[in-house]
């Protein structure tokens, strides 16, 4: 490996499916968001 910074050397050894982490990025992200959107709502209904 004499020359680290050439692109030809670094082989994807684990292809991945960048649609599908993108997606399951968003849709964890979302989820996530929606529980603390859920909780606020709850919380300001209780405070009220």
């Amino acid at each position: 490996m004499a020359n680290v910074t050439d692109p030809r050397q670094h082989i994807n050894e684990e292809p991945r499916d960048d649609l599908f982490d993108v997606a399951a990025g968003f849709g964890v992200m979302f989820g996530f968001m929606f529980i603390v959107f859920t909780v606020a709502v709850v919380v300001k209904f209780i405070i009220s």
